[in-house]
């Protein structure tokens, strides 16, 4: 499970994070990419929007899912 005291700074504010467990295995970002970038230089995904629709908010749920580290946390 994500630790909120190991979140990423990129991360925006809001309910869903990345924290620092993440392996930048892309699956957040194929399966969320309204709501999950990647950081080039950490090589790690973060959150760059919360979600604001239905949809993006169930992409966010499903990407925290299938998540392979459990990187993701949601408040």
């Amino acid at each position: 499970m994500a630790e909120k005291s190991k979140i990423l700074p990129k991360n925006v504010s809001g309910r869903f994070y990345v924290d620092e467990t993440c392996i930048d295995c892309e699956v957040c970002r194929e399966i969320a990419p309204a709501n999950f970038t990647r950081d080039d230089t950490s090589r790690k995904s973060y959150v760059f929007a919360q979600p604001d629709t239905p949809a993006d908010e169930a992409a966010c749920l499903a990407a925290i899912e299938e998540c392979p580290v459990e990187a993701i946390g949601n408040e």
